[in-house]
């Protein structure tokens, strides 16, 4: 069980993007396979409002065009949506206390370690390093192979087993 992060969403997305190709292999793999993969609806938001930013993408896609690519996604049984749950006070407060130096951009990838936290899932696809800061997550970036986790073991390149 893993959570996909809004940048591997993004470069899927993004035929522009350098890492579309690997991105939208994984995206695909996961489709398919049986084990639940999850993101958060801050990270559907987060896609939608990036890859809609005509100062962001050189082709911005329109908002119906952008749900229609979560669309695809969300139409695999194995894709879940992690919420919030009766413990999510207490985590947050744990985790504001445990983690220095959350604040600006960071809150938003504080909120997704905290859902990742309070549902017992603990590894997160990712391209970006601010996952780093949580000691309780295992990231990995599939592009770099560049892991903070014992739980991936080394597989071909945009080949990793959950």
């Amino acid at each position: 069980m893993f959570v996909v992060d809004t940048n591997i969403l993004i470069y899927g997305a993004d035929k522009d993007s350098p890492d579309h190709a690997g991105c939208r292999q994984l995206l695909e793999q996961w489709r398919s396979q049986t084990t639940p993969w999850y993101v958060t609806w801050g990270i559907v938001y987060e896609f939608l409002r990036v890859v809609t930013h005509p100062r962001v993408l050189n082709r911005p896609f329109s908002a119906a065009q952008a749900w229609l690519f979560l669309d695809a996604l969300f139409a695999s049984l194995s894709l879940r949506v992690l919420s919030e749950t009766d413990r999510h006070r207490h985590v947050a407060t744990e985790v504001f206390a445990d983690v220095p130096g959350i604040s600006g951009n960071l809150v938003f990838d504080a909120h997704t370690a905290i859902l990742m936290r309070e549902n017992g899932i603990k590894t997160i696809v990712t391209r970006d390093t601010d996952f780093n800061r949580f000691p309780f997550l295992d990231t990995v970036d599939p592009i770099t192979e560049h892991r903070r986790t014992t739980a991936f073991r080394r597989l071909p390149r945009n080949r990793r087993k959950s």
